[in-house]
């Protein structure tokens, strides 16, 4: 796809990790609000910005192979959810040793409203065979690639970007997966995966599949570079494990990380999310020695979307300070004080530190 004027626009207030496949950073200012505007929400790609004929076809092991248009996915209900994307290799550079892949930092994650079609209904119309196992989903972009080394030592040419989900996960409704068209109320853009693209609430993004052109309903589990290959913990003492489910993560957006602020009192304020259900507790240490004091956490205001917390600080000493802020979800999961290292540097959780100096 050719990089128009409007496209160049609409990166203009990122920041920039790789200009090709392009990939960027969420501005810190875009935690500040519940819904990230679409000029910064972070962008993952795996290959150059694709075309797309505008169809998408469903096949494979079904009754009812479906070829469908922008428009046919309009005539199903429609439902809008604001849903937290993460990229699992966000925190990466904060690893030792450093491991391979993308240098992302803390800014890829963000939260929008996702409109579109429920994809149990639509698949639902496909009928899926009642042996089905796995749905994989595939998207128009592709390129060359240079595959794990689980599953070969030399570059592919031409790969697709192609992940799977159990069936029995994509035909639950209460799952709430989303082929969606819209993002905060506007036709999807180039950069976030038009026309259609997956939405997997609680997942890490990789399962959001963006410019998605086909899906295939299997009778056996799906083996893939994106399933199998990457997207792989790769732990150093015990077997791998898939990236699936987001870790629980808080984030201090204000004060920014090394800002001079004045004595006196101080709200603390942050994110936190989690794909393992909402969160339930916020801790803040203003020291590097342990002590930890309960945050206010905001009620969720949706099922999928991160959680505001604040803390009341007496910045009552002149010099520099470190703050903490550690979240625990419905689940009983917490941040850890050390990243969970694996090979490919993915799900850092773990407890970030920011100082600022008191003046």
């Amino acid at each position: 796809m050719k990089l128009t004027d409007d496209i160049l626009a609409a990166r203009a207030g990122l920041l920039m990790i790789n200009p090709a496949p392009y990939n960027a950073e969420a501005p810190p200012s875009a935690l500040a609000t519940d819904i990230t505007p679409t000029e910064l929400h972070y962008v993952r790609s795996n290959f150059p910005l694709p075309d797309h004929d505008g169809r998408l076809e469903i096949g494979g092991a079904v009754g009812n192979p479906l070829t469908l248009t922008l428009d046919d996915l309009r005539s199903f209900p429609s439902h809008e959810r604001a849903v937290t994307l993460e990229c699992a290799g966000n925190g990466r550079l904060h690893m030792r040793p450093l491991p391979t892949g993308e240098p992302w930092g803390d800014y890829a994650v963000s939260t929008a409203s996702w409109k579109g079609a429920w994809l149990s209904e639509v698949l639902a119309e496909a009928r899926p065979a009642a042996d089905g196992v796995d749905v994989r989903f595939e998207g128009a972009d592709h390129g060359a690639y240079h595959l794990a080394p689980i599953l070969a030592d030399t570059p592919r040419d031409d790969l697709r970007y192609t992940r799977a989900l159990p069936l029995t996960s994509v035909l639950d409704p209460s799952g709430e997966i989303l082929i969606a068209y819209e993002m905060n109320g506007e036709p999807l853009t180039p950069d976030h995966g038009a026309p259609f693209r997956l939405i997997v609430p609680h997942w890490y993004a990789v399962a959001s599949v963006k410019w998605l052109r086909r899906i295939d309903v299997l009778r056996e589990r799906f083996q893939g570079e994106f399933q199998t290959g990457h997207y792989m913990y790769e732990w150093p003492d015990r077997p791998p494990e898939p990236v699936d489910i987001m870790r629980v993560r808080a984030r201090i957006t204000d004060p920014a990380p090394g800002s001079v602020i004045g004595t006196g009192l101080c709200t603390v304020r942050g994110k936190a999310w989690s794909g393992s259900g909402p969160i339930t507790r916020v801790e803040v240490s203003l020291t590097g020695e342990g002590e930890w004091f309960d945050a206010e956490v905001e009620p969720p205001t949706g099922p999928y979307g991160w959680q505001n917390f604040s803390f009341e600080w007496d910045a009552a000493g002149v010099g520099r300070h470190s703050l903490r802020a550690r979240a625990t979800d419905a689940q009983g999961n917490v941040q850890p004080e050390v990243p969970p290292w694996n090979r490919l540097g993915y799900g850092n959780n773990a407890v970030e530190v920011i100082y600022v100096d008191v003046a």
